[in-house]
């Protein structure tokens, strides 16, 4: 049995209004949380506030520009004192190539490779030291740039004795030129940069690090291949990387200066790290002569000598007729007619002992004696032994190449 109360009718029909305004209140709040929801979420999706993952429509995605992914990539500028001293000398380096005419005993072509230094540019013309064996019995030179451009190159001058060569090329191919430096000054621990093109063109420009090992070294030579030193080569000692084809590259000082034109290397099965360069103070005066005169103008006695120690013992008294407390010297074994040596009266078997009063020991420090400390046109005393007695006599130095 239902129940009814009169007194709550208006009560009633207040909660029956009320009903109807929360209806329409809440409908419209719906709407305007819709509203509120559909412009928030590309923001919400964008800074990623969400506890899921919402998905975009293919219609939504066309409109919107993916960006690609990309990774950081780190580039390292190092710049250092060998960094420097590479980059001011690097293009004054070039190759030299040896190119030879077929004959009976070869097929002729590209004979060797080797390196060179640009020293010099003066009008249209720029100058090229290297090593007198990389250019030896060459019928054509050429010259490969440091960008890879190959030119064709003259000898002006080769000097076998210092193992120094000068060529000539068109300037207009030349952007840098070396500097020399002092290697009277270098020091043994000093850091020194071997650049050149070991091994032929395919590692041209390479470049080596090491130390100058020792100065002021000797090294003797065999000029005229009979297994007697000629001769004895002033270098420098280091330790960086000198392989062939790096023959008349530079040996570079931490300045970047050339204190030193590389010349050779000690190989045997035991030794390693020993390469050799001629000092640039030495190799001045000769790199002058043969861009000047395609020669090196050296004083000339005008004899052929023979140290004593290699003629045999006998042959001192015997023929020499030297006294027994006579052990070092050098033996005139001819005399060139005409020369200054025939003009101050020396003779064939003639020992010379003194030059100048220093004593002299055997050819080598002959020649040292004759090419270091004496110019053409210089008087020179002569002490020498003739049938056992000790005389004196004084020459004038005249000029010849060799």
């Amino acid at each position: 049995m239902g129940y009814y109360d009169d007194h709550y009718e208006h009560i009633r029909q207040k909660q029956k209004g009320n009903r109807r305004g929360t209806f329409l209140a809440g409908l419209v709040g719906a709407v305007l949380g819709g509203m509120l929801v559909i412009v928030a979420i590309p923001s919400l999706v964008k800074w990623d506030v969400l506890p899921y993952h919402v998905e975009q429509t293919e219609e939504k995605q066309k409109t919107v520009t993916e960006q690609p992914t990309t990774e950081k990539t780190i580039a390292v500028n190092v710049e250092t004192q060998v960094t420097k001293a590479v980059n001011k000398v690097s293009d004054a380096v070039v190759g030299i190539v040896n190119i030879q005419e077929a004959s009976f005993w070869s097929e002729g072509g590209e004979a060797g490779t080797g390196s060179g230094v640009v020293y010099k540019k003066e009008g249209n013309k720029a100058y090229i030291v290297t090593n007198h064996h990389v250019v030896e019995g060459a019928s054509r030179i050429e010259v490969s740039l440091s960008d890879g451009t190959k030119v064709p190159a003259r000898l002006l001058g080769s000097d076998i004795w210092t193992d120094l060569a000068v060529l000539e090329i068109d300037a207009k191919h030349v952007t840098n030129i070396a500097e020399f430096g002092n290697s009277d000054v270098v020091k043994v621990g000093e850091p020194v940069i071997a650049v050149g093109n070991p091994l032929g063109l395919q590692f041209a420009g390479s470049v080596t690090q090491g130390i100058i090992s020792g100065v002021n070294r000797t090294i003797p030579i065999d000029i005229d291949r009979d297994g007697i030193p000629d001769w004895h080569a002033e270098v420098l000692q280091t330790d960086a990387a000198i392989n062939p084809g790096n023959s008349g590259g530079a040996l570079v000082n931490i300045e970047g200066q050339v204190i030193g034109i590389n010349s050779m290397k000690i190989a045997q099965e035991a030794v390693e790290g020993i390469g050799l360069s001629i000092p640039i103070n030495y190799a001045k005066p000769i790199i002058a002569d043969l861009e000047k005169f395609g020669q090196v103008r050296r004083p000339y006695m005008g004899v052929e000598l023979r140290s004593l120690s290699d003629i045999p013992a006998y042959h001192w008294q015997q023929t020499l007729h030297l006294p027994a407390n006579v052990k070092e010297g050098v033996a005139i074994l001819q005399v060139v007619p005409g020369s200054p040596a025939a003009q101050a009266g020396l003779r064939e078997f003639d020992v010379i002992v003194e030059l100048d009063d220093e004593n002299i020991p055997d050819v080598i420090a002959l020649r040292k004696h004759l090419y270091n400390r004496k110019q053409i046109g210089d008087t020179m005393k002569v002490t020498f032994y003739r049938d056992g007695k000790k005389q004196t006599v004084t020459l004038k130095l005249a000029k010849q190449s060799l």
